[in-house]
């Protein structure tokens, strides 16, 4: 399994991908007029799981990685591909 970012329209995803290529959508974030808004996926409701507001790009990774939402599909001691992949299509 791996985790990684993915480009999309105004922002990009993280991803976690499974050994038969399907991936699904862990966090993200947002670039908006107002700032930058990210997320970290949970199974519940966590509203301290989302935030705007954030100044940079890396400022908003860094807070959805800190939750670590790969844990939740059993991925454990994995790293971050330091490197964001093209959007699909």
């Amino acid at each position: 399994m791996s985790v990684y970012w993915r480009a999309v329209k105004r922002g990009q995803n993280l991803i976690v991908d499974d050994t038969h290529w399907l991936e699904e959508i862990i966090g993200g974030y947002r670039e908006n007029k107002s700032g930058i808004d990210a997320y970290a996926r949970t199974m519940g409701y966590e509203p301290e799981r989302s935030r705007k507001g954030f100044d940079t790009v890396e400022d908003a990774k860094v807070f959805v990685e800190s939750f670590s939402p790969w844990e939740l599909f059993g991925v454990r001691d994995v790293n971050v591909e330091p490197e964001a992949r093209p959007a699909l299509g």
